[in-house]
């Protein structure tokens, strides 16, 4: 009986440890346009983000289930603008309810681990101090997606612009 337990126990270890992936990414996956609402003939398309911080992605839920209602009608633009105490999303709509533009800007969310792993490989030794995302969107393709960053070594601040996927865009 003894063992049966030991030999059990091993087996429920081995089995566990092969469940873990051996490559160390965490693989992303590409989320599907959302299509929020049809107007007439066209659809308000939206791309929502695959940002790792939950702050961006809960204004992103929360814009995806707004009702636009009759709200739009008698006006050429909409403009719906939702707050959090990270970030903004600006929405337009045009004269038919259709979404037209997005435009989300955040401060000091969580970075993707591209990002992150990128900017200390570029410059080693250096501590992210502050960042800035911004995505924007026009008529269901993305427009811009893109990390403002402020990084510092001892006294020396510079400033970086990394795209979402860990490319070093510029650097000041």
């Amino acid at each position: 009986m003894k063992r049966f337990i030991i030999v059990l126990l091993f087996l429920s270890i081995t089995t566990a440890s092969y469940s873990q992936d051996m490559d160390g990414n965490i693989r992303m996956e590409e989320l599907p346009g959302v299509v929020i609402k049809s107007a007439g003939k066209d659809f308000s398309i939206y791309l929502p983000d695959k940002n790792p911080d939950k702050d961006v992605r809960a204004l992103e839920e929360q814009f995806i289930a707004y009702d636009l209602g009759k709200d739009y009608e008698g006006y050429e633009t909409y403009l719906v603008v939702m707050e959090t105490s990270k970030g903004s999303l600006s929405a337009t709509y045009n004269e038919n309810g259709k979404l037209t533009s997005v435009v989300e800007n955040y401060k000091n969310v969580r970075l993707p681990s591209s990002v992150i792993y990128s900017v200390y490989k570029a410059f080693p030794g250096w501590k992210i101090v502050n960042d800035k995302y911004l995505y924007s969107q026009k008529e269901g393709d993305v427009i811009k997606k893109e990390y403002n960053l402020r990084i510092k070594k001892d006294k020396e601040i510079r400033k970086l612009v990394v795209n979402a996927n860990g490319d070093i865009v510029k650097g000041i």
